[in-house]
């Protein structure tokens, strides 16, 4: 690799046109810093310089070599002070999360985004296992579950939380265990938990959801609505996704006489220190959610 030190000295005495003013400039000797262009001239196999007494042009490699170099010596000059910088609405958030959890999440960041160009926003929709395994391998700097993490390396702490729904078509205006069964259930990925923490706790005729006739699958959270509003089937969701349903007057939200709620965890490295501008996402989603 080429020293960056002979690229200092190198980019320097192009910008001054002198060895003397070069050596006064970065407090060096004129034979030192002859010493680094012979160097970085040897390392290359090439000259840089042709010289005229004490003047000297450039070479056709020489030209090519401080367009490339002054970007990599004012990179290298402003390292530290770059690394100890930590704004709080400047650079790339990382969040994953469940689906539903997403619907609610990120139209709010894109419009922080907007208030904040200088922000970038990556958000992945992933089921808890995946969320975190991105964690764990440091894809992600903060993601939300809806169950704390068991793993060891990851901190687990509490946000918030979300109520579970049983939708169906906005047809049904009375609800029953023979209604459900006519109906038949529209599954999705989180589904069969879901619904068995919903429907358990209400309906003593309850014991897995392979009890209904199933209608339909869908893995999109959008779209998990659409055969529900189509009159295809019912299915558990949490709010947040019901509420974003675009089509919503024609579905039919329950809310049933026990209640459940999942509550919302934020997931993090243990131990890694968050830069501000994760700090500042943790703290709106807060108070989103």
């Amino acid at each position: 690799m080429i020293n960056p030190m002979w690229l200092r000295s190198f980019c320097t005495l192009v910008e001054l046109g002198s060895f003397t003013k070069t050596a006064q400039h970065l407090h060096m000797t004129q034979s030192g810093v002859s010493q680094h262009l012979r160097r970085l001239e040897d390392f290359l196999g090439l000259a840089l310089i042709h010289r005229q007494g004490k003047q000297f042009t450039l070479t056709e490699a020489g030209e090519k070599l401080y367009l490339e170099a002054q970007d990599i010596v004012e990179s290298l000059t402003t390292l530290g002070q770059r690394l100890g910088e930590d704004p709080a609405y400047e650079g790339q958030v990382s969040v994953q999360s469940p689906g539903s959890v997403g619907l609610k999440l990120y139209p709010k960041l894109l419009d922080l985004q907007r208030e904040h160009p200088k922000l970038t926003i990556d958000y992945r929709f992933a089921p808890n296992h995946a969320v975190e395994e991105s964690i764990l391998g440091y894809k992600a700097d903060i993601g939300f579950v809806t169950s704390p993490s068991t793993m060891s390396e990851i901190a687990s702490h509490p946000l918030g939380s979300e109520e579970l729904l049983l939708v169906t078509p906005a047809s049904v205006k009375k609800l029953s265990w023979r209604v459900l069964l006519e109906l038949g259930y529209i599954g999705h990925p989180d589904g069969a938990h879901q619904a068995g923490l919903l429907l358990g706790a209400n309906f003593s005729e309850f014991q897995h959801v392979d009890m209904f006739k199933l209608k339909g699958f869908c893995n999109q959270i959008g779209l998990i609505l659409e055969p529900v509003s189509m009159g295809l089937g019912f299915t558990v969701l949490p709010a947040h996704a019901v509420n974003a349903f675009h089509n919503f007057t024609q579905i039919k939200p329950h809310r049933l006489a026990n209640s459940i709620t999942e509550t919302l965890f934020l997931i993090t490295r243990r131990h890694k220190a968050l830069p501000a501008r994760v700090k500042t996402v943790v703290a709106l989603a807060r108070e989103w959610l």
